[in-house]
């Protein structure tokens, strides 16, 4: 690791995980010493697509419009991803071995695991991608069943399109099924890498209580109606809801990475020799945010990372409709 982090890098601050062509070099790079003989030509136009589909320039879809849920998150999970996959990799015998089609199909399901965010033209009364915040995993499970074939790896829709929702909360996990165990292992892989890389990010706390806190909102999961018509307040505003993120993550350490995922983060220990870089970084984060709510010093989260999404300013959009929606709800009730 070398100096101060900078936000838009990965933990070992070594990788810039806003830039597509960054994170693929780095997977190449991996996949191509595990998996020699394993063409990568999936995966260049896969980063490829992602680039044009995020940034607005695919017929049919507007680029990425969600402040938490942007480029830059993708991008660091896919990384995560590949180093998982890789670690496990090194450390298994046959028949255990994933084989490099299945890790690609893996990062490709990575990178598009939240394509759903994305809106279509012709959703005429969407208005910002996170209005699917609880349908985009299996909206993007229908776009990876198009996409697969497009890069030739057809065969692997039904793994594919089971094991996104690994990232989700649409569909029990035990629920999801396909035939081979490694399928799973893989989809642990996914879900841990999507968990671990966005709660190791040096900005998690900020982007929680002003990006993700709107995205809740928008998303119908800040302040849901309840079945008799009220409105219920889960998170009353993004303080509140980090107020409650020591024990979301406490709970997503216990049940999911350690429970469901079956530690399978300790995987990619075998990169960064027996350490563990982003267990390190969300410890610290959580340690942060403790410190500050003992002391309710607010002013200690001052970082104003940038937005990678497709819109000249999507922040001040989405404030707009995250403050119409508030009034909105509390009008009705």
């Amino acid at each position: 690791m070398s100096g101060a982090r900078r936000s838009d890098f990965d933990v070992s601050n070594t990788v810039q995980v806003s830039s597509a062509a960054a994170v693929l070099g780095a997977v190449e790079t991996l996949y191509k010493e595990t998996w020699p003989e394993t063409s990568l030509k999936p995966l260049q136009h896969a980063f490829d697509h992602f680039e044009e589909l995020f940034g607005g320039l695919v017929p049919g879809y507007f680029g990425v419009d969600t402040v938490y849920h942007d480029r830059q998150h993708t991008l660091d999970i896919t990384l995560a991803l590949a180093r998982l996959i890789v670690g496990y990799e090194r450390q298994q015998h046959p028949p255990a071995r994933l084989g490099g089609e299945r890790a690609v199909v893996g990062i490709i399901t990575g990178l598009f695991h939240d394509v759903g965010y994305l809106r279509r033209t012709n959703e005429d009364e969407s208005r910002n991608g996170a209005e699917f915040t609880r349908t985009h995993v299996a909206r993007g499970a229908r776009y990876l069943a198009n996409y697969l074939p497009v890069v030739g790896l057809e065969p692997w829709v039904p793994v594919a399109t089971q094991i996104v929702h690994f990232t989700g909360y649409e569909v029990p996990f035990s629920q999801i099924s396909v035939p081979d165990p490694r399928d799973i292992t893989l989809g642990h892989m996914l879900g841990t890498a999507d968990m671990i890389a966005q709660m190791a990010d040096r900005c998690y706390l900020e982007k929680c209580r002003d990006r993700l806190y709107a995205e809740f909102v928008l998303g119908g999961v800040a302040l849901p109606i309840a079945a008799n018509g009220g409105l219920q307040v889960k998170y009353a505003s993004g303080v509140d809801l980090l107020r409650q993120t020591p024990e979301f993550i406490s709970e997503v350490r216990s049940k999911r990475l350690d429970g469901e995922f079956h530690s399978a983060y300790r995987y990619l220990e075998v990169l960064f020799d027996g350490r563990n870089p982003y267990l390190e970084s969300i410890d610290r984060n959580v340690a942060y945010l403790r410190q500050i709510l003992r002391s309710e010093n607010w002013i200690l989260l001052r970082r104003n990372p940038p937005i990678f999404a497709a819109l000249d300013d999507p922040m001040s959009t989405t404030r707009t409709l995250l403050l119409g929606y508030i009034k909105k709800a509390w009008a009705a009730n």
